[in-house]
């Protein structure tokens, strides 16, 4: 197969050169043909200079945009390279080299179109306790909307196809999860293999500065995704528990014509009515984008 490995970098000057350089003893032991492609995204350091020293073939952002961004000029550059398979990996060294053949061996196999390397069901060095609850929930969640049994859906090391590289990234934040949903939607095939995750030796991670921020920002980007993806559940949801806080008020009227009897509470009244309405407005709302919904 034509392989073609895909590295988005950013002030990586201190491990990029030795990430490239595993790549290619891994891959040269291999039957495949393969090229290193970096995606330097506006760095400030010599991690452009250094990826081409060490044999890569480099595009450059004149600013930092993010992984997103980056991750959209990969695909387009991947795509013009016509390889057979692309390999996502980081420019930090915390995915190794060696497994890049144990991610590419369900595709080769006709098994999978898009293969993940899991963490969680891998081994894993060191993972902050923030980013090791917020990446089990996003999975769960992830799982719930695509109906896959997916446990590490933020893993940024993965093996995919053309046709999969293809698919229409919208999310201006990350890749990770949107690829796989938009793999379900398609009916493409998805699946996991265990890799191994190892500690960062050079400072702290480029892609998440602030590790709260980061999972923040991950939660808005899941509220986007399930809402555009499954907006007859996240609009009955949001729908239901406002007709749902109406109800209840409703029930206490009940309590009170049946005690002391309903006097005043004018304003309960209409908070209960503008809570039944919203309801059933926001439920509505849910049934009109379920019919708009993206495909």
């Amino acid at each position: 197969m034509n392989v073609l490995v895909t590295i988005p970098a950013y002030n990586e000057e201190k491990s990029i050169g030795k990430v490239i350089s595993d790549i290619k003893h891994e891959l040269s032991k291999t039957k495949h043909t393969y090229r290193i492609m970096v995606i330097d995204d506006g760095s400030s350091d010599e991690t452009e200079k250094v990826a081409v020293e060490n044999g890569a073939l480099v595009f450059y952002h004149q600013g930092n945009f993010g992984l997103a961004e980056t991750f959209k000029t990969e695909m387009k550059k991947a795509i013009m390279l016509k390889p057979d398979v692309i390999v996502h990996t980081d420019a930090d060294g915390q995915y190794l080299a060696s497994e890049i053949p144990k991610i590419l061996r369900p595709i080769e196999e006709k098994k999978a179109d898009l293969v993940i390397g899991s963490r969680f069901r891998g081994k894993i060095e060191h993972m902050s306790f923030v980013k090791r609850i917020g990446n089990k929930a996003f999975s769960k969640v992830i799982s719930g909307i695509t109906g896959l049994r997916i446990s590490d859906a933020q893993s940024g090391f993965r093996a995919f196809t053309p046709e999969v590289a293809k698919l229409n990234i919208t999310s201006n934040y990350t890749y990770t999860q949107e690829q796989i949903i938009r793999c379900s939607i398609e009916k493409l095939r998805v699946c996991e293999v265990p890799i191994t995750f190892v500690r960062r030796k050079n400072g702290k991670s480029k892609l998440m500065k602030n590790p709260f921020e980061f999972a923040a920002k991950a939660w808005i980007n899941l509220l986007r995704i399930y809402r555009d993806y499954k907006p007859l559940k996240f609009f009955g949801i949001v729908g239901g528990l406002f007709f749902m806080m109406g109800f209840l008020i409703g029930l206490y009227f009940i309590f009170l014509h049946f005690t002391t009897g309903i006097v005043g509470h004018i304003g309960l009244i209409f908070l209960m009515l503008l809570l039944l309405t919203m309801g059933v407005q926001i439920a509505l709302f849910g049934f009109l984008a379920d019919m708009l919904k993206k495909r």
